[in-house]
């Protein structure tokens, strides 16, 4: 504070002034990360509002067409309710099946905000679950502290590399990613039934499969006596350390920039290649672990065709979740419950069990349509 005084009149100085009001608010650089907070909030709070949308609408489509099967969708709609909440047993399967689908969900949004379509977490959860498996049989002896983060870690690794693989090509010879991770699909399925076919392969078994795992190599259960791994704590703690990977943390921003614009990643000295590599990494490693959990938490053996319609729906639910991690979550559940009352909606009413395909596929249009006209809105 200073003291005023008049040079040209010698006035007495004034009794010391009260601070101004410019010095009780905050300082420019604090308001604007406050609004931006505040922006951030809002964005993300309309997406949540367009999901919820979407999915109403969707509801409301799939029941004019139960109606039109001559079916009463109110009562569809109980039975799909009561097959995924409808007891505790029933909330298991769903937590179970929401597992690989949050993972591979977290991995792709990571991949979209870095500009980089991952269509490859079907191939990278594949091997994820083969590389495990064959820790799994062929280190048998160990304890099950050391068997079991191993076969976990193999998983892991096993995604990353052949994320890895799709990364090198896309970098090195320029193919688009989105070719290269989807002829890898096939390519992953058609390698675990070699496996399966020859040295993984259970002998005498009527069905592509290998030999049960010891019980060293199951993933604990969450809660004793019922059938919910430990893998959805993985999951959640993968979506969370991933939210704050994307937005705390110097390498998110770099992730968030390539994919924001090219030229200004390029300005600031952030390596596109280094970015494709890592997000292709992080993805393909989320996706490997949920193959993994999918072999050592549910089958407790590798089974050909055991990762088929992961990765696809783990592309629609990425994107129901704004390509946020945290909002993956919700939308991974959504899914993984939905399919977990599909049948109880097929043995109770008589309603087909892929009307639920149709009330997914209905939600990403919707969806779709939302994210397009914000942007159009935007422009």
């Amino acid at each position: 504070m200073s003291v005023s005084a008049s040079a040209s009149d010698g006035a007495a100085p004034t009794a010391p002034s009260a601070p101004a009001p410019a010095d009780l608010q905050p300082a420019p650089a604090v308001r604007a990360g406050r609004l931006q907070g505040v922006l951030g909030t809002a964005r993300g709070a309309g997406a949540l509002w367009r999901a919820a949308a979407a999915v109403g609408m969707a509801l409301v489509i799939t029941a004019l067409l139960i109606l039109l099967a001559g079916k009463n969708p109110l009562v569809a709609y109980y039975h799909l309710a009561m097959g995924a909440f409808g007891g505790w047993d029933r909330v298991v399967v769903g937590l179970n099946k929401t597992t690989p689908y949050l993972l591979c969900a977290v991995g792709i949004a990571l991949c979209f905000r870095g500009r980089v379509i991952n269509i490859g977490a079907e191939g990278q959860l594949a091997i994820g679950g083969a590389a495990a498996s064959a820790v799994a049989l062929f280190a048998a002896g160990l304890p099950a502290w050391l068997l079991l983060p191993l076969a976990l870690l193999a998983g892991a690794a096993g995604g990353a590399a052949w994320a890895g693989v799709a990364a090198t090509i896309r970098v090195t010879r320029g193919v688009h990613e989105v070719l290269v991770t989807l002829l890898l699909n096939f390519v992953a399925l058609l390698l675990i039934a070699e496996l399966l076919h020859g040295r993984m392969g259970e002998e005498g078994a009527g069905f592509p499969q290998s030999p049960l795992f010891d019980a060293a190599a199951w993933l604990p259960k969450l809660v004793p006596g019922t059938d919910l791994h430990g893998g959805i704590a993985l999951a959640v703690a993968a979506a969370l350390g991933a939210n704050y990977l994307l937005w705390r943390t110097t390498l998110g921003f770099r992730w968030r920039v390539v994919g924001a614009s090219l030229p200004a990643a390029r300005y600031a000295g952030v390596s596109q290649g280094r970015a494709v590599f890592g997000l292709m990494g992080t993805a393909g490693a989320l996706a490997g672990l949920a193959g993994a959990i999918e072999c050592l938490g549910v089958h407790y053996r590798l089974i050909e065709g055991f990762s088929a319609g992961f990765g696809f729906n783990a592309v629609a639910i990425a994107l129901m979740g704004a390509l946020n991690p945290l909002y993956v979550l919700p939308s991974a559940l959504f899914f993984g419950f939905l399919e977990t009352g599909a049948l109880a909606m097929q043995r109770q009413v008589g309603v087909p069990s892929s009307l639920v395909l149709v009330i997914q596929g209905l939600t990403m249009i919707f969806v779709l349509c939302g994210i397009g006209r914000t942007g159009h809105d935007r422009t």
